[in-house]
């Protein structure tokens, strides 16, 4: 096998920051870049090598910040330009990096440029944004949006509709006008002369439409799936390409896209081995709980990934980018529920144990791992009493939608479902000790703090050396020591195990073996009797002969001659 061409992002570890969640330096409830200079050292100790900022420009907050209005600019709510440069400093003092969130496939309808936009149809900059006439007295067609409701609104200025994936205040760029190509090149190009380190880049696979804006079948709701002509179209590529020779290649960068609806084949051109796109991307399947578990609706469930489906899935993207594309490895970001909560098991008694496990699992894997905050403390999804403690516009629309409007859902089962997958779940605040609101702020936060934070917080577990924080320690430690978890080749094991996700690692004549048992029961593992190389990591203090215990990962190194 040709061996992998090394790269800096390829052996680091990320750190994913959600600026309004993480730590509020002056007191008035939210997040902000003077709150995560503070807390520097704390990361620098954990041993991560990037962070990643979400989005932390000027915006209105109808998205949290993915609706931007100047992508020049630092939101009032995270402070100013100098305390970002400030920073970007103090973090590259401590030889960590800064990756910049690039939302692009959208602006604020706050935006100068959408504001001239709508102004008539024959303004300059009317074709920086996707217009179109109605049809049969409505939308141009029944297309839904990722937050509910129609994905076009009607503009009674100049009686045209634009497009909006996501909400009305997130009108969609047209990429397919060179001057918008232009404008987002020359701001990426500020950012890097700037010094950041690299972009993720939101919804990137979207930024292409279908040239005919079809409608796919009309639902029992009325609305139709846009996915199949927003995602991957025509000209993704092209314009990736032109981003990667105009931008991307004049700097050193860590580039990850954001791809809706990617599949492994598209993957391999978005982040191909020969550079010409992007490094890597992230895909959903892993995430997606309709496919895998039983929906109430939509993307609503109330019900656990199954590990077989989550082991099928993550081996074949391990298998079929091997050698020709580089994957991104993540359990929850601030999209997501809370990784222990979903994919493990949250109760007193197991969450340690499963958090450290799912580490295990990931880390070994091929691929630049992703820690979202609060995953190395092995922080839980909270509980929603009602709409009322929802602050994302996805969970307030689909409650307007499922549960006011059409009543195809009850109230109490859609609850139950936020508990489950719902995007506050992530951006609940960072707890940081067992003070009035975690040691989040001095004021009243943003959103509520998890009750548990008593006993789940930085102060806690920096405390105890068994900590899930440490043992997150320990695999980044054991990653940036060991080139056959970053390079080695992958290879399942056990793939008929209802319990056991167990594969190989190899490079250079070793090997190394990740056994986890996914389950709260003590397991047999035969395979556990033919390892008998170095261990490097386990969850459990002692084992028992050819059986791992509830949770229990192990990870071994051998050489084969």
């Amino acid at each position: 096998m040709e061996q992998e061409k090394r790269a800096w992002w390829k052996e680091a570890v990320i750190y994913q920051i959600y600026p309004r969640s993480f730590a509020d330096s002056n007191g008035d409830g939210i997040g902000d870049l003077n709150g995560i200079t503070e807390h520097l050292d704390y990361l620098a100790e954990l041993g991560i090598d990037v962070i990643w900022l979400s989005p932390i420009y000027a915006s209105p907050n109808d998205d949290n910040g993915y609706d931007i209005s100047d992508y020049r600019a630092i939101m009032d709510d995270f402070g100013t330009m100098a305390d970002f440069d400030r920073l970007l400093t103090e973090a590259h003092a401590r030889h960590i990096r800064i990756v910049m969130d690039l939302v692009a496939n959208h602006t604020s309808d706050e935006h100068p440029w959408f504001i001239e936009s709508r102004k008539s149809k024959d303004n300059p900059y009317r074709d920086y944004y996707i217009w179109k006439d109605g049809k049969d007295g409505g939308a141009p067609n029944h297309w839904t949006s990722c937050f509910s409701g129609p994905a076009w609104q009607y503009d009674e200025q100049t009686g045209q509709y634009y497009l909006h994936c996501f909400s009305r205040k997130q009108p969609d760029l047209n990429w397919d006008n060179p001057k918008v190509r232009d404008e987002v090149f020359d701001l990426m190009d500020w950012w890097c002369q700037k010094g950041i380190d690299g972009f993720r880049m939101d919804v990137i696979s979207m930024i292409s439409k279908h040239p005919d804006f079809p409608d796919g079948p009309v639902h029992e709701d009325g609305y139709s799936d846009m996915f199949a002509y927003v995602c991957n179209g025509p000209h993704v590529h092209e314009y990736l390409q032109e981003m990667n020779r105009r931008v991307l290649s004049r700097y050193d960068l860590l580039t990850v896209g954001e791809a809706a609806g990617v599949t492994v084949e598209e993957a391999k051109k978005y982040a191909n081995s020969e550079g010409t796109e992007l490094g890597m991307v992230f895909h959903f399947e892993h995430t997606d709980g309709a496919a895998n578990s039983e929906a109430v609706i939509g993307k609503w469930t109330k019900t656990p990934p199954k590990m077989p489906y989550v082991r099928k899935i993550l081996n074949k993207w391990q298998m079929e980018l091997e050698g020709k594309a580089w994957g991104s490895l993540y359990w929850d970001n601030h999209d997501q529920p809370r990784a222990v909560s979903r994919f493990g098991n949250d109760a007193p008694k197991w969450r340690e144990k499963s958090a450290k496990m799912l580490a295990t699992v990931l880390h070994m894997q091929k691929g630049t791992p992703y820690i979202y905050q609060g995953e190395e403390i092995g922080m839980t999804n909270t509980h929603f009493h009602s709409v009322a403690d929802c602050a994302d516009i996805e969970e307030k629309n689909a409650w307007q939608e499922l549960v006011v409007q059409k009543k195809l859902v009850d109230g109490k089962t859609l609850l139950a479902c936020f508990d489950t997958v719902a995007r506050d779940n992530a951006r609940t605040p960072m707890q940081w000790d067992d003070t009035e609101h975690a040691g989040f702020t001095a004021g009243t936060p943003w959103l509520a703090v998890n009750p548990n934070y008593k006993a789940i917080n930085v102060k806690a577990a920096l405390a105890d050396k068994e900590s899930v924080f440490y043992y997150y320690q320990q695999l980044i430690k054991l990653r940036h020591t060991y080139p056959i978890i970053v390079y080695g080749r992958f290879r399942p094991l056990l793939e008929g195990s209802e319990e056991i996700y167990a594969y190989a690692r190899e490079l250079d004549g070793q090997v190394l073996t990740m056994v986890a048992n996914w389950t709260e029961r003590e397991v047999p593992c035969a395979l556990l009797g033919q390892l008998t190389g170095k261990e490097l990591i386990s969850n459990y203090a002692a084992h028992k002969n050819g059986c791992l215990q509830p949770y229990e990962a192990r990870v071994f190194l051998t050489d084969e001659n």
